[in-house]
């Protein structure tokens, strides 16, 4: 089995890679839909997201109001990481709990693990591989204002309330530049994933070899 870790800020098409992937056969397991599903009522982050942040964010039906939230957290450093401490730690039991349930079955494919922030326990530490997804400003910009339906502002606050791109190419083993259009992104994914495959089947064989 190898891991693929795929990371990238906010608007920069990191899910768009994950997704091409995951059509290509790999296994997907993706973070942010993660964090949707531990802050569902009755889970335990969802009880801890309320008493640090009130019941001013819950909808009529007691669903947290996301956009409510992000309001609150997207423009105060000190309670997004609050927020972050709380979904991350739900998350990541999850992740390294399907992971480890891979390793049990003997499952011998690609698993794509799709994570916003590189952390180090429960991403850089279960991936084989990072690749991290970068694009222009205007690019990533209009992506999250489309996505999300907010302003300009609104927007420039989300990407710039996270690590730079910078930052997140420090980590890379693969940088994949994303300004084109899908079908270039499409064959830039595949012709890397053959490489990875090829990699990997060449450095089987070589231990192979060894054992014998």
């Amino acid at each position: 089995m190898i891991v693929i870790g795929v990371t990238g800020g906010i608007g920069s098409g990191k899910s768009t890679v994950s997704s091409i992937l995951e059509e290509l056969g790999a296994i997907l397991i993706d973070a942010d839909s993660i964090s949707k599903q531990v802050v569902e009522p009755e889970e335990r982050a969802y009880f801890e997201v309320i008493k640090t942040f009130g019941e001013s964010i819950l909808n009529e039906d007691k669903s947290i109001d996301r956009k409510k939230l992000a309001e609150i957290v997207f423009t105060s450093d000190e309670k997004k990481r609050l927020l972050e401490g709380i979904i991350h730690k739900e998350v990541i039991r999850v992740i390294k709990e399907r992971i480890e349930l891979f390793h049990e079955y003997g499952f011998n494919g690609t698993v794509v693990l799709d994570v916003p922030i590189p952390v180090e326990d429960g991403f850089l530490n279960v991936v084989d591989k990072v690749w991290v997804v970068v694009s222009e400003d205007k690019k990533r910009i209009s992506r999250v204002i489309k996505r999300g339906g907010i302003s300009l502002e609104d927007a420039q606050n989300r990407i710039n309330s996270q690590l730079s791109q910078e930052e997140y190419m420090k980590l890379a083993d693969v940088v994949l530049e994303n300004n084109g259009d899908l079908l270039e992104l499409r064959e830039k994914v595949k012709n890397l994933h053959s490489s990875l495959m090829l990699e990997v089947y060449k450095n089987k064989n070589l231990n192979d070899g060894k054992d014998e």
